[in-house]
């Protein structure tokens, strides 16, 4: 057991490359990495598996402490990345498929590593927290609406089995992981310490089997979408912080909302763009998985540094 927390930790640390490796296998070995996107929806599934573990109920109290910064934070999510998705799109001209992809990154949930950055970056940790969750929770309802407006008149979109498919591989596995937390919490602590390696890892598969199924498509337009989803990732960074100033929110709580609004379940937009479009339309969220890890490590690496201006609410969940 102490040398799998041994490899955990290790996968924790170097996330960012760790998936960056998932890419470059992906188009080292494209036939091979290609077999793992049938299974792509049960891989996210046990990954929000995980996160549910990591929740408590009492992660959700900030929101009745803290009302006003929680649907800022979650308002700001789901209207600033998705019309980021389409106008980067539309913008830099890319073909249907990946402005659909686009599109899907843009209205997903917050990303299931913003927490541990944030944390890193002397955030407000209960707030990203509280947001992440509120986010998900959403996402059957919210993300369907939000692709049917946004591409549903060029562009056959089902809401309902997106509604399923998100309910299938979100909301219901991370309700089971809260409950088993809820109700088995002594046996579930025991096993914590490994999560982010069942997490890590099954990221990385995600990755690698998107890239490998897309790998011609990423050597004719890898430059470009790979502007578009810097692009993408960056102003929501950008305008994530500036909504908590607007807001007149605390400094760790501006970093919360920068960290929450700028990175995204990019997992369910791979998952959804293969599941219900072509493959082409799982590859923003795949490349965007490699990006937006390795932008989070910069961000929290550059804040670390700086002592929130005024770091009067907590800066780690309470279970931490």
């Amino acid at each position: 057991m102490t040398m799998i927390k041994q490899v955990a930790d290790f996968v924790g640390r170097w996330f960012a490359l760790l998936v960056l490796l998932g890419a470059v296998v992906g188009l080292v070995v494209p036939d091979q990495a290609s077999l793992i996107t049938p299974h792509v929806s049960l891989l996210l599934g046990v990954i929000m598996f995980g996160m549910g573990l990591t929740m408590r109920p009492a992660d959700f109290a900030i929101v009745a402490e803290h009302p006003r910064a929680v649907v800022l934070g979650v308002l700001a999510q789901y209207t600033i990345m998705p019309l980021l998705g389409w106008g980067i799109a539309h913008l830099l001209n890319l073909p249907p498929q990946l402005v659909i992809g686009m599109i899907l990154v843009g209205a997903s949930p917050g990303g299931t590593a913003s927490n541990v950055i944030v944390y890193l970056a002397r955030g407000n940790v209960a707030l990203s927290v509280a947001m992440t969750s509120i986010s998900t929770m959403l996402a059957p309802f919210v993300t369907p609406l939000l692709v049917l407006l946004l591409a549903g008149s060029t562009l056959d979109v089902s809401i309902a089995d997106m509604f399923v498919s998100i309910l299938q591989v979100v909301l219901l596995p991370v309700l089971g992981g809260l409950l088993l937390r809820t109700f088995a919490d002594r046996a579930v602590s025991k096993v914590l310490p490994i999560m982010p390696l069942v997490s890590v890892t099954g990221i990385v598969f995600v990755v690698a089997g998107i890239v490998g199924a897309n790998a011609d498509a990423v050597l004719s337009t890898g430059l470009l979408l790979g502007l578009a989803v810097i692009l993408h990732n960056t102003l929501g960074l950008g305008l994530g912080y500036l909504v908590g100033v607007a807001g007149r929110l605390p400094d760790t709580s501006r970093r919360a909302l920068s960290v929450e609004v700028g990175m995204q379940n990019s997992g369910l937009a791979a998952t959804l763009g293969a599941t219900h479009f072509e493959p082409l339309a799982a590859l923003p969220g795949a490349l965007f998985s490699v990006w937006h890890n390795l932008s989070g490590a910069l961000v929290a690496t550059y804040w670390v540094r700086k002592t929130p201006k005024d770091a009067d609410e907590p800066t780690e969940p309470e279970h931490a």
